[in-house]
């Protein structure tokens, strides 16, 4: 594991882009940073759950995969050296002289003159597929990390949110077949969404449950449909991706003494939490008219950086001048 360093100017709670950002332009701002995630590697969401997907809402980049991404904001705050502590629970918050001290677990803890949250939507678990427990991890999987461990492949995504319909159009140019499976006839996903996945002649059952998934030792091999009263439908299937969603929470940072709202915290205009020096970002953060997206976490994340500055230094200058005009 990476060693902790003894203090830091800013300490960065969670590696997701915002937070990737916020490392950057801490750099940016003469900031020593350290950035702590539970995930064992950087790209928070993206990276655990849509690694292949497509982003189309980033400015600059008609469309960019995940990954993709991810690897370019960890090069962008790279020439800056933050200290990645991955693997690692932000725990407990405390206040000590001149700065904050937050707990990371195995008796380890990171001083620092501030903390910026940029947890996301905190700790995730995916919502269980019932009929899936005993093929989780061999067979059924709810991220994809690689598309291509999937070609070839028969392959029935479970879902009606947004998820499902991109697992599907990632899948559809990758597997032998792709086939939707959900247990309602309306999609919780975007109109444009659905219409792209049946413009491709993705088949959408609907009305359906996974009633049964059989196989052998190397993994599934079909899967049974249970479509109302006692109609059946087998559709073979060597993968199933269960994109039913997921619950989250803050995990320990609920108890930090934050002004929370639906497992958000309450920022005011500079991105301030209700503590002192202790600030939030990116998904996480809540105010009026919250637009949760990436381009937005990008924006906040830099408003955070040039408030705290000034916060750990008053006589720094808000506006550091344009990134532009640096070299």
């Amino acid at each position: 594991m990476t060693p902790v360093p003894g203090e830091v100017d800013l300490l960065v709670v969670g590696a997701g882009p915002t937070g990737l950002f916020a490392a950057y332009y801490a750099g940016f701002r003469g900031m020593s940073v350290a950035v702590v995630d539970a995930l064992p590697e950087p790209g928070g969401q993206v990276t655990a759950m849509y690694p292949e997907k497509m982003i189309y809402d980033v400015a600059g980049f008609p469309e960019v995969r995940g990954r993709d991404l991810v690897d370019a904001l960890v090069r962008q705050a790279a020439q800056y050296d933050p200290v990645y502590l991955l693997g690692r629970h932000a725990e407990k918050l405390s206040e000590v002289e001149d700065g904050l001290l937050v707990d990371i677990g195995e008796r380890e803890s990171v001083r620092a003159g501030a903390v910026l949250v940029t947890a996301g939507i905190g700790e995730f678990t995916p919502r269980p597929l019932p009929a899936a427990d005993d093929w989780l991890g061999r067979g059924v999987v709810h991220f994809i990390p690689e598309l291509g461990a999937h070609s070839g492949q028969d392959v029935v995504v479970v879902g009606g949110g947004d998820s499902a319909f991109d697992w599907a159009l990632a899948l559809h140019p990758v597997a032998r077949s792709v086939t939707l499976v959900h247990r309602r006839a309306r999609f919780r996903a975007h109109a444009g969404l659905v219409a792209k996945v049946q413009d491709l002649g993705v088949p959408l059952i609907t009305d359906a449950e996974v009633a049964e998934i059989r196989g052998d030792d190397a993994g599934p091999h079909e899967v049974e449909l249970a479509l109302g009263g006692d109609r059946r439908q087998i559709l073979p299937a060597q993968a199933v991706v269960a994109a039913l969603g997921f619950t989250a929470d803050l995990g320990p940072i609920e108890s930090w003494g934050l002004e929370l709202e639906k497992r958000t915290i309450r920022v005011d205009s500079t991105m301030r939490t209700n503590r002192e020096r202790v600030y939030a970002a990116g998904d996480v953060a809540a105010y009026p008219g919250k637009v949760k997206l990436i381009a937005t976490g990008f924006g906040e994340a830099a408003t955070a950086v040039n408030n705290i500055a000034v916060a750990l230094n008053p006589e720094a200058h808000l506006f550091p001048g344009h990134s532009s005009n640096m070299g």
